[in-house]
């Protein structure tokens, strides 16, 4: 073994796709690319971390809803642009060619280009002024019929992703 910075150590449990966040605030959309985020429970709950710095951040607080959008590697070169602009001085649907489609129990757009869309309300943000930590509900999801197998990307930090790769199916008495 050989020790690591600290600072790199969130690399090593990346917590799942690299996805995106939509949100609608004052008639704006925007969108921002989310690493940081997980399953809670089975109904389905997240928790994701959205930094007071970015321009969602905001949007979320306000509204108390949002989109999680999980592109396919096809997206993973827009994903990482999305992330390094803000939306404070980007108009990021218009400026990367991303379709922003309307949701049906929430404000923020649905991204037609994503295999799938999930519709999420705050249910807590408790955690919210000292870690950026939402709690979420997904109260509608949405998956793109006509794309069978999408391989999504995992973020390793400093441009880095991971592609999926082979399935594999073992024995389990869990969901």
């Amino acid at each position: 073994m050989k020790e690591i910075p600290l600072k790199d150590a969130y690399q090593l449990v990346e917590p799942g796709p690299t996805t995106l966040l939509t949100t609608r605030h004052e008639g704006r959309a925007n969108v921002m690319t989310l690493s940081w985020h997980m399953v809670v429970d089975f109904t389905p709950r997240l928790a994701c971390v959205v930094s007071e710095a970015n321009f969602s951040h905001a949007a979320l607080r306000a509204t108390g809803e949002c989109v999680i959008a999980i592109p396919d590697v096809g997206l993973a070169a827009k994903a990482v642009e999305i992330g390094n602009c803000s939306g404070r001085e980007v108009r990021k649907f218009e400026a990367f060619g991303l379709t922003p489609k309307p949701a049906h129990k929430v404000g923020a757009p649905l991204v037609a280009e994503c295999f799938a869309n999930l519709e999420c309300r705050v249910v807590d943000a408790q955690l919210a002024d000292t870690y950026n930590l939402f709690i979420l509900e997904v109260v509608m999801a949405w998956r793109d019929p006509r794309k069978k197998a999408p391989k999504t990307i995992h973020h390793q930090g400093y441009g880095r992703f991971i592609v999926d790769g082979e399935t594999i199916e073992l024995p389990s008495n869990m969901p």
